[in-house]
């Protein structure tokens, strides 16, 4: 049997993470002549093999046709469509339609979040203004004492009962306006990581100093009550955040939270940058060389972001990239590239005597090419060397490559607490204008790794160039992990501060870097749904090309009960969530801040992917202003390009609108109330009627989107009487089994009325937050009324629901039916409103039992029926799902998995198409190594030596702990070292692209039959659509066994790329626009100020190390 015709990925694309779908020309011809043949033999009657039953034609048309009538009849009654509809046709008179301007639109969007940006700007500048002034009002003190709120002993109390130095009583108190977290709106505190002494004189300075903050902070809020978090994190790592919190240690007792790692702090203190990391991995570097030498990589890795590029190149003997796909090229230093390396690093081993002339050599190469073809930052360039100095022959290389112009810094790091070679590594740095370190334990990685940022700041510094800089967007950390009631996806604007002291302006110091959150989702609000339409949306995306915000856009994976970010969430493409911009026009054109627009055909998948709708989709676009993102907006042909426009008495609405049966969509904004503090607890529905009896005239609200419910709740009142009605004929309502009716308007506003007491609905969740399909959310239309909308007028769309409700959770116990509600004015028609019921499948069933019992032109008792065991009887839905099933335990389950043989005859002949679907933001189960399970049946030895290695690890961290090393060096070791084995431990799920499939019905054919072959007998079947819904009716043979039919399935299929693909992808370099501001070197910077030797101690557990390294075999210790 021939196979239906797929989408196939296609190999040779260069897309990147996209495998471009295309239908094969035989394919589609052969598709053609099925759906003639199918409509041919529609009207032919089959004739039974001997023994087996026949199917009249005409019977099952019969079936279905009253199935439908009866359905029709229910629904139309208890949802009160014909009424509603009626109501609206009546207003036509008094409405219009009005064609929405897409360009006009999405301007105005983006002037109303450029206004607001620009607010949280000056908030911002204000902040660095005091911050400057104050350090230039500041005289360093080496003996200063002085108090200040430490965000984590805050509170805190002794066995006394005594507040604990630093941690004085700070008023707390929740505040819905911070995710109802615990804060102090008068002041902020101050957080400090684990491995920084709280009472550092630079520290204690530096606290003093920004003391000045505090009233910007206030005075800002004041000014701008929809900032967020306002901070400011300090060069010496200490974090001043407003409003002040408590902030607690994570599970093993550190705060490994350093502001120097976040990517608002990196961006904004220094330019975009191309790093080669050239590492030694000769023998001198094993047992705790190695060790640090990796976590200096990946600290440095941790340092870049979207707008910087990097390889990292290992050398012994020889010269090799860590990744050879990456050989000669730099690649975008996103998440996905950064975790690559660190996993690449982690297995690096040592080998071989170091020759580093032919690393420098390549590395230098490397930057030159990519500057000359104009590729990568056009900016900074940076060789970081690291080794343990044992290096030779590295002078001529300078004077080829580097000198004179010494357009390349080279930045040197010294592994190990041997002296011998300190000169050479800090000769190489101080005269290729970089800096020197030397880092002797895994607890001075960090410190020493960001001198690095101090260098390459201070041409931007010197010149006091004070860039603004926005991030990609991230999950908030600390509400992650207070987990607050929503997990917010963020952006920061950020400014650097840099000391304007006359004597230290050769030095470029930059004192820290100023920043403020902007939640995404407030962004968002300014773009309202409404305006959208029922299928419309709008999104962001970066001058790299990634997803700010989008609604399909996500974040978070479910792994067992817990929601966890993924690895790449702030990384993911726009040409990966709207994959059907194959050519890459609308990224394109995006990335490069235009305005304009852009038509496609889309698929859009619906119902966690088991649907999907076919629109053409107007796209339209603009730049924001003095940011690197753009704005899209998506507005449906024939849902969204038109607007409806009614007017009523203000009395006459508020009146309609009082009524416990109303509610509005919570998420949308029709007045502001999360502004003022005595506004928060007003929900919109209570917010709008003050507004609207002037009872508190400091209300702010959308009076076009008030006027639309106004309108709509007028029109939709009678429908309240009408489902009241009904409800008090208690009995029928019994009968047909309905619980409950409900509609929505394209306002927002949601009615509903229970046929039965509210203990008895079957589907408790369903029109509440708990079932965020089924409500209006900020960028979506509830499903049943998308649904709704995609059917021809007068058509209901049949759900069927899964609950916990059941005995058996999950089963399906519930069905909804929908039916949109046009407006026609001046030839321009609207969609409305949606309306319809939930009713219980077992109703369903019975209703379909007393259709199937009929037959025409018969006295007595039909000669068939769905009760026949001869018989299998299937009500199926539009994308295949069973909704009445002889055998209850199919009911839910998709056709193919039941009935493969049929699903394989219907997408033959064309009665269904397979559509094949793409996610690019899936997580799969990793690979599992077969021959690493081999190795340890073959031999226990492996095993003992990692629980060996283990116990070393355990007995270096007593040691470290115990010993007055440095200040809270052994907790910043212990963090390492767990840092390392919670990295090493396989993640039960990783991100990965999948393909999966979705069936549609082909509209055009309402029925069909044939016979399938299966081996010893033939298979006869018959579907017939049901009238006015998305249902199919469908009656098989059951006494022939077609298991000879692998069933078809609904399920996803990870995307394997070979080698070559994976690597082209990898190194492919996609369009993005860079920063617009670049600072590289400056003739003033003091290039002599290039680092010293470690003054860190000996100690024990660090003399012990190499014992370490002589006990265990060095494998291990890498």
């Amino acid at each position: 049997m021939p196979e239906p015709p797929k989408y196939l990925p296609n190999p040779s694309s260069t897309h990147r993470g996209i495998l471009c779908p295309q239908w094969p020309a035989a394919g589609a011809s052969l598709q053609k002549t099925a759906i003639v043949l199918a409509l041919l033999l529609a009207s032919v009657p089959l004739p039974p093999t001997q023994g087996q039953p026949r199917i009249p034609l005409e019977t099952v048309k019969l079936w279905a046709d009253a199935f439908g009538q009866d359905l029709y009849s229910t629904v139309t009654k208890y949802s009160g469509s014909l009424l509603l509809q009626k109501k609206y046709k009546d207003m036509e008179p008094s409405l219009k339609i009005k064609e929405v301007d897409g360009l006009e639109l999405v301007r105005k969007f983006s002037e109303d979040m450029e206004s607001m940006l620009r607010r949280k700007v000056e908030a911002v500048k204000a902040l660095v203004e005091a911050a400057e002034e104050a350090d230039l009002n500041h005289e360093f003190n080496a003996s200063l004492e002085f108090n200040y709120y430490n965000s984590v002993l805050i509170n805190e109390r002794d066995e006394n009962g005594n507040y604990v130095e630093l941690g004085a009583e700070f008023v707390l108190e929740s505040n819905a306006h911070f995710s109802n977290l615990m804060v102090n709106t008068s002041i902020s505190s101050v957080q400090l990581p684990t491995n920084v002494y709280n009472k550092d004189p630079d520290i204690l300075n530096g606290v003093y100093m920004t003391e000045a903050l505090n009233p910007v902070f206030v005075e800002n809020f004041q000014r701008d009550p929809t900032l967020t978090w306002q901070y400011f994190g300090s060069s010496t790592g200490f974090f001043r955040i407003y409003p002040g919190i408590k902030w607690t240690p994570d599970e093993n007792g550190v705060i490994a939270f350093d502001c120097r790692n976040r990517g608002w702090y990196i961006q904004a203190a220094t330019s975009p940058k191309d790093i080669v990391i050239v590492v030694d991995t000769s023998g001198s570097m094993k047992g705790l060389r190695m060790a640090i030498a990796k976590h200096t990589i990946s600290t440095i890795l941790d340092t870049l972001g979207e707008n910087d590029f990097v390889n990292v190149i290992a050398f012994s003997d020889y010269v090799r990239y860590i990744e050879p796909c990456f050989k000669g090229t730099l690649v975008q230093a996103d998440r996905d590239n950064r975790e690559h390396f660190k996993q690449l690093v982690a297995e690096l081993v040592v080998k071989g005597v170091g020759i580093v002339n032919q690393a420098l050599s390549e590395a230098f190469q490397i930057l030159q090419q990519f500057q000359e073809a104009r590729q990568g930052s056009l900016c900074n360039q940076a060789i970081m060397l690291i080794s343990d100095g044992a290096v030779e022959d590295y002078e001529p290389v300078f004077e080829k490559c580097n000198w004179p112009d010494r357009k390349v810094r080279v930045f040197t790091y010294l592994i190990g607490r041997e002296v011998t070679f300190a000169d050479r590594m800090r000769w190489i740095a101080c005269n290729n204008k970089g800096y020197y370190t030397q880092i002797s334990t895994l607890a001075d990685t960090q410190e020493n790794v960001m001198e690095y940022l101090h260098v390459l700041s201070r041409p931007m510094v010197i010149n006091h160039d004070h860039d603004i800089i926005w991030t990609e967007a991230y999950l908030d950390s600390k509400l992650f992990t207070s987990q607050s009631q929503s997990l917010a996806l963020l952006t920061t604007v950020a400014m650097p501060v840099f000391s304007k002291k006359n004597e230290t302006r050769s030095h470029g110091i930059l004192l820290g870097v100023v920043g403020s959150d902007v939640a995404l989702r407030e962004l968002m609000k300014l773009a309202p749904q409404y305006k959208l339409g029922v299928h419309g949306y709008a999104f962001l995306n970066t001058n790299n090309g990634y997803i700010l915000s989008h609604p399909d856009l996500r974040p978070l994976y479910r792994e067992g009960k817990t929601l966890k970010p993924k690895p790449n969430y702030n990384s993911v493409d726009l040409s990966e969530v709207e994959w059907e911009d194959r050519a890459e026009t609308l990224r394109t054109a995006m990335i490069n801040g235009e305005t304009g627009s852009v038509s496609m055909e889309v698929k859009v998948p619906l119902d966690q992917g088991k649907r999907v709708l076919f629109l053409t989709n107007d796209y339209f676009f603009t730049g924001i202003k003095d940011t690197p993102f753009s704005l899209g907006v998506v507005l449906a042909r024939g849902h969204g390009e038109y607007i409806l426009l009614g007017n009523t008495m203000v009395e006459e609405g508020l009146h309609d609108l009082l009524h416990p049966d109303v509610s509005l969509a919570s998420e949308w904004i029709y007045c502001i109330t999360d502004i003022d503090p005595d506004h928060r607890k007003l929900s919109q529905l209570e917010a709008m009627v003050r507004f609207l009896t002037r009872k508190d005239p400091d209300l702010e609200c959308n009076e076009e989107l008030v006027q639309a419910v106004l309108f709509d709740a007028v029109v939709t009142a009678p429908m309240e009487a009408y489902w009241t009605a009904l409800a008090l004929n208690t009995s029928i309502a019994s009968e047909d089994g309905v619980d409950m009716a409900f509609l929505g308007t394209r306002s927002g506003l949601l009615r509903s009325g229970l046929f039965v007491g509210s203990e008895k609905v079957s589907d408790k969740k369903f029109l509440t937050p708990e079932d965020e399909a089924s409500v209006f959310t900020m960028d979506r239309f509830p499903l049943w009324y998308r649904q709704a909308a995609a059917q021809p007028t007068g058509s209901f769309v049949f759900n069927i629901r899964p609950t916990e409700a059941s005995e058996s959770p999950g089963r399906p116990v519930v069905v909804t039916a929908s039916t949109a509600v046009t407006v026609t004015v001046d030839e321009k028609t609207a969609v409305a409103a949606a309306v319809g019921i939930q009713m219980r499948l077992e109703i369903l069933q019975g209703k379909f039992s007393a259709a199937t019992q009929q037959c025409s032109d018969v006295d007595g008792p039909c000669p068939k029926s769905c009760q026949d065991s001869d018989l299998d009887c299937f009500v199926i839905d539009n994308n295949g799902f069973i909704l009445v099933s002889g055998r209850p335990q199919e009911t839910g389950r998709f056709l193919g998995e039941v009935e493969g043989a049929v699903m394989t005859q219907l997408l033959s002949t064309g009665m269904f198409s397979q559509v094949t679907m793409y996610d690019y933001q899936a997580m799969c189960k990793p690979p599992h190594h077969q021959h690493s399970a081999a190795r340890t049946l073959v031999s226990p030895i492996p095993a003992l030596l990692t629980a060996a290695r283990w116990l070393m690890n355990e007995l270096l961290l007593f040691l470290l702990e115990g010993s007055t090393w440095r200040v809270d060096s052994g907790a910043e070791a212990k963090a390492v070292f767990h840092h390392s084995h919670k990295h090493k431990k396989q993640d039960l799920l990783q991100p990965c692209d999948t393909e999966y499939p979705v069936f549609v019905h082909r509209t055009a054919i309402q029925e069909t039959n044939g016979i399938i072959e299966c081996g010893a007998c033939q298979k006869i079947f018959v579907m017939q659509q049901i009238p006015k819904s998305n249902l199919l009716l469908l009656v098989t043979d059951s006494t022939c066994d077609c298991s000879i039919f692998p069933p078809v399935l609904q399920e996803a299929r990870e995307v394997k790329y070979n080698a070559s693909v994976k690597c082209d992808r990898m190194r492919s370099q996609k369009l993005r626009r860079r920063p617009g501001s670049c600072h590289a070197f400056h003739p003033e910077e003091n290039a002599q100020d290039c680092g010293g030797a470690s003054d860190s101690p000996a100690s024990l557990p660090l003399l012990l190390l190499p014992l370490c390294a002589w006990v265990l075999p060095p494998q291990l210790l890498l």
